[in-house]
């Protein structure tokens, strides 16, 4: 399977690089995209140019985004229903971007779409790297904390608490960052209950087996 990855930065791209393979349970091949992003807003911003890249330039099968939810409005199964959306949920407007970019591109390399991939980070990637470390650490804590308007942590504790500073250099974020997520390559069930902002983005790659297998089928 041949996918991109698009994150924060290239420390967080390939953390989700294990994750995407340990949910997949095979190795991937990772396609570079024609764009890199720092931060939310590049993300968003350069997403419509490197799905157009990859739909028409390479043979990916997908794309793959993560993106920190930061003090946005968390993604709850309401946002699902057909039609909805909520213009400060990260999860929304990414899903939104996908279906505004792909809506009318015609096939490419054998594939009439690339297949999507989201996944946003409560409060940030840091979370997940402590999952199963610290058990107050959750999507549903941070959720509680904004209801209350007392959170439980700030996202400089949780990288102070991962890194051991909150400025990491990029070698030691990226080292941290793979040893943690490599505890779950064999199991990520409790990642996707503790953060169902990453059980999405498993559904969406679950997804993609089936629908490869589809056209695979079709196709003898």
């Amino acid at each position: 399977m041949k996918l991109a990855i698009l994150s924060e930065s290239p420390a967080d791209e390939a953390a989700v690089q294990v994750l995407v393979e340990a949910v997949l349970r095979q190795p991937v091949a990772v396609v570079k995209p024609s764009l890199r992003a720092r931060g939310w807003p590049s993300v968003a911003q350069v997403l419509p140019s490197v799905i157009r890249h990859l739909h028409f330039n390479t043979d990916a099968d997908g794309l793959v985004v993560v993106v920190d939810a930061d003090d946005s409005v968390l993604h709850t199964p309401p946002h699902d229903a057909p039609g909805y959306y909520h213009p400060r949920c990260r999860m929304c407007q990414l899903r939104g971007i996908f279906r505004k970019t792909t809506k009318n591109l015609p096939p490419a390399h054998g594939r009439t779409r690339l297949l999507r991939g989201v996944g946003i980070a409560v409060p940030a990637l840091e979370a997940w790297y402590l999952c199963g470390r610290d058990e107050r650490v959750t999507e549903a804590a941070w959720a509680a904390g904004q209801h209350r308007g007392v959170m439980p942590y700030t996202r400089k504790e949780l990288k102070n608490r991962v890194y051991g500073t909150d400025r990491p250099t990029l070698a030691h974020e990226t080292e941290v960052a793979l040893a943690e997520v490599r505890r779950h390559r064999h199991d990520t069930r409790r990642l996707e209950y503790d953060f169902p902002g990453f059980a999405a983005l498993a559904s969406d790659l679950r997804s993609w087996k089936e629908s490869l297998t589809s056209i695979a089928s079709s196709s003898k």
